[in-house]
Order: structure tokens, then sequence, then C-alpha cells
């Protein structure tokens, strides 16, 4: 059976690896200033995006992912005829309307496709299931690399999409912002009062960064440092522990929002990476996509790995 997998553009993944498996990106419209950049993950428009400096104007900005009629236009003008059973592997659904689009379009796309088929001369059912990460960006990226280990090891459809749901269940993502400024003023946007200008004014003026999880559709702060560098090495430093501990899948997924030399200079990354190594854990290191830096800021860090239910400890973390 042909296995296809889908992701939307806020999925950081590097490119050569949606590239070597062949994963689809459904792309998400920027709509800044007047023009509309398309987030495919093309690294030409991530640049544009960095050289001109429009991070700096991002929490103004509109996002517009693909409507459930471009998902299913996709479907039945290519995908049906390529694959027999594609997952569609999207950004938690607490953030984004894109499960639920995909969601709609599935039920068209399964209602229509079989002519599409029968008319190319290609036999059989096809199927689609769409699966919520229930998280978002480097940490959206532990599904998809899952998925594809999972079809390259000939499991079944069935057997694929129980392993997914759990892997998505077990999830942790986590982020540390640059600018708090920035985080609140886009979270006013998009009417999320999480960050209020009191402690976004107190954050900065002390240098103060949170650190934030995502797990199961829900998104917090679960620890604070003093500076953006201290931060990142208290996120690496937990990251390695849990890789020592033990993950649920050989994975860790890490994006930045910038010069990928920067984020190989900050503290502990490179402790992370040697951990990860001498317990055969393969890091996939990636850009962060333009939607997540217009979500979150430029020079954000975001990292997500897949483990049995713990509680985070600052302390241990430190």
């Amino acid at each position: 059976m042909r296995i296809g997998i889908v992701v939307d553009s806020a999925c950081d993944l590097p490119a050569e690896f949606l590239q070597r498996h062949e994963i689809t990106v459904l792309p998400i419209g920027v709509h800044l200033d007047g023009e509309t950049l398309v987030d495919d993950r093309s690294p030409e428009v991530r640049q544009r995006f960095l050289d001109q400096n429009l991070g700096a104007r991002g929490h103004a900005a509109e996002t517009e992912p693909y409507s459930a009629e471009q998902i299913r236009e996709l479907f039945l003008g290519r995908l049906v005829l390529d694959y027999d059973c594609v997952f569609c592997l999207t950004i938690t659904a607490t953030r984004s309307p894109i499960h639920d689009n995909a969601s709609r379009a599935s039920f068209a796309i399964l209602k229509d496709y079989r002519p599409i088929r029968r008319d190319a001369g290609v036999p059989g059912p096809f199927l689609m299931r769409v699966i919520d990460t229930e998280n978002l960006f480097a940490a959206q990226g532990v599904t998809a690399v899952e998925a594809a280990r999972l079809r390259d090891a000939g499991q079944t459809p069935g057997q694929i999409r129980e392993r997914l749901e759990q892997i998505a269940r077990h999830t942790y993502g986590y982020m540390l912002p640059r600018d708090l400024y920035y985080l609140r003023a886009r979270a006013q946007k998009k009417g999320d009062r999480s960050v209020g200008w009191f402690s976004a004014a107190l954050g900065t003026a002390l240098d103060i960064k949170p650190l934030l999880r995502g797990h199961r559709g829900e998104t917090g702060a679960v620890a604070k440092a003093r500076g953006f560098e201290h931060g990142a090495q208290m996120l690496f430093q937990h990251a390695a522990q849990r890789v020592r501990i033990g993950l649920m899948t050989p994975t860790l997924c890490v994006s930045y929002g910038g010069d990928p030399v920067e984020l190989a200079a900050l503290p502990g990354y490179a402790e992370l990476l040697q951990t990860c190594a001498e317990h055969a854990v393969e890091v996939y290191e990636s850009p962060m996509s333009v939607t997540g830096m217009i979500n979150v800021g430029t020079g954000a860090v975001t990292l997500g790995f897949a483990a049995e239910d713990y509680e985070f400890s600052a302390r241990a973390a430190e």
C-alpha cells in the first residue's frame, strides 16, 4: 500500500527530511503590510522574512491556513492518485483551524475520490486519516518523523494510526521566546490574554524569560529564567535529562527563528547533542517556519520529544 504523509508549514523539520520522505506541506498564507507571503517552508521566503526584518511588524500579521476546499482540491487533484492512504498531521487544534479544515475536507474527499481513481486506472479504495499532533512547531515534527519510520517499516494504516495518536498524546513541546512585548502583542492580536502588559513589562525590565510548554493541546509557562541564554541552558539541560531517562521514540526536534549558527552557540546545546548521540537519539534541527516566527517572534527556540507522563521540575532542569 502506498502511504503518504501531509503536514502543515508550521511543522518544523529539515527540508532534506521532508524531501527524502516525500512529505507534502500544506502552505499557510501570511498577510503583512498589504502583501501575502506563502509559507510553504521555502528557504527563499524564510530568508526574505529575516533579511527584510519583516518580523518587526509581524505581530500585526494575519495568517491564513488552507481552507477545507483547498485541501479537498489538493487531495482530489493529486494525492488520491499518488497514494492509497494519507495521514494528515496538523498543528494542535486548540491553536489553529487547520485540523478542523482538514477534517471537514476529509468527508468530501472520501465521498468524491472513487471516479477520479477509476478514470485514472487506479484500483482499490483510498483512506485518509487526520491526526491532531496536539502540539506546535518543532514538537509537531516528532509525530511526523514517527509516521515516516512506521511507513518505512511496513506497518499497516491501522497500526500507524494507533501509534501516532499515542505519540501525539505523549509529545512535550517547549518554547523559549526572546521578546515578551512581541509575544504579548501577538497574543492580543489573536485574542489570547495569557501574556499581560504588566508581566511583559516586568519580564522585559528584569530580562526574565518564560519557558513555555505545549502538551495535549494545552500551553503555558512551566519555568522562568533570568536572561535568554540562561533559559536556553535550562531547556537543553532538561531535554538532555529526559533523553538519559528514556524517550518513547529515538527523536528530538529543535527549531530556531534565526541564523542556525546562533542556535549552535547557545549554552548547553552542544552537550544536548552529545547526550543524544550517546543514547542513539536522532536530532532533527531545522529553521523555524515563517508562521512560527510570526506567532512567537524571531530568535525563539522550540524543542519537542515524546516521553512517558512526567511533571516538569525547574530545579531539576538547572
